[in-house]
């Protein structure tokens, strides 16, 4: 679909969400899909911690260490206990920043639910054996779906410049594995990916948290509609706690997330984080069909999953 004008929205930013992990196995889980065969709901969005520092230590490029020392005692059965009550089949789960290019808590948690859950990993385009580290991690564990680049104000230390030789050596990688592009992007840096996904072909791409629309320009966002235009790339409808602060629903943005909906239409949508009955308010003028693909549906088809 051709893109639509932009409605500038300003705001103040949230944290995410993360959940924190401790060594103990949880119970497996069932594939709550098997309730509804034809429509899964998958959520892509949650960074799972440890609170055994020893084991799992923070990166020494950490950009923040989050808190672990009062968590639960199992939260990732917690985790998996809230899919259940929000009825999410499966999950995507994201290698949060803290662990930089150390992949064993999310290795270990893929393991213990291998149906259930996918993850994505992350690695310094600046590091010339990126690439190399990321075909070996994908041999490890081939659950791995996703390699993630950070380009927006405040996080420049993983690059500058999607041009730049190291990053587009580490985006090839993640194509020829067949893996997805999470991009965690600002709207100053689309023009950037809109040259990179044409200079590789294959890409598959996802932009994170819509793009952190107040980290730009309405100008700047007219960038980030233009992507609508190329094949294989997705927006996730996430992050709205990000500018927006009536939770849960925001629907405060509705009048911005329906120009972004309609510029990617349904089939390169995804749904993220918060509830799934946020997808249900920002496309209610849409076929419930249109929504389940949303929901879980598009992520479904492009992992094959």
């Amino acid at each position: 679909m051709k893109r639509r004008n932009f409605v500038q929205t300003t705001a103040g930013s949230m944290l995410g969400m993360s959940i924190t992990i401790p060594l103990s196995a949880p119970t497996p889980s069932p594939d709550r899909a098997k309730k509804r065969k034809d429509r899964v709901v998958i959520e892509w969005n949650a960074h799972i911690f440890s609170p055994d520092t020893t084991k799992y230590p923070f990166h020494s490029k950490a950009t923040y260490q989050p808190d672990v020392s009062e968590q639960p005692t199992d939260p990732l059965a917690a985790y998996l206990q809230r899919l259940d009550e929000e009825s999410i089949d499966r999950a995507v789960i994201v290698h949060p920043e803290p662990y930089g290019d150390d992949h064993s808590l999310i290795i270990d948690c893929l393991r213990q639910e291998p149906d259930r859950l996918r993850g994505t990993s992350l690695f310094y385009p600046q590091d010339p054996s990126a690439p190399q580290k990321l075909a070996a991690l994908v041999q490890e564990e081939p659950r791995i779906v996703s390699t993630r680049f950070h380009a927006h104000r405040g996080k420049e230390m993983y690059l500058d410049t999607f041009a730049d030789q190291g990053v587009r050596a580490l985006w090839q990688q993640a194509v020829d594995l067949g893996l997805v592009i999470e991009l965690h992007i600002g709207p100053s840096y689309a023009k950037q990916v809109g040259e990179t996904i044409r200079a590789v072909s294959g890409s598959k791409v996802i932009i994170d948290h819509l793009a952190e629309p107040h980290l730009g320009s309405a100008v700047e966002f007219a960038e980030v509609l233009a992507l609508a235009d190329l094949p294989d790339v997705y927006m996730k409808l996430s992050g709205l706690n990000h500018f927006a602060q009536d939770e849960p629903l925001y629907e405060s943005a509705k009048p911005f997330t329906k120009r972004v909906i309609e510029a990617f239409g349904p089939d390169r949508v995804v749904w993220g984080s918060g509830t799934p009955e946020i997808v249900d308010t920002h496309m209610e003028e849409y076929s419930p069909e249109e929504i389940a693909l949303v929901k879980g549906e598009n992520i479904r088809k492009l992992l094959a999953w």
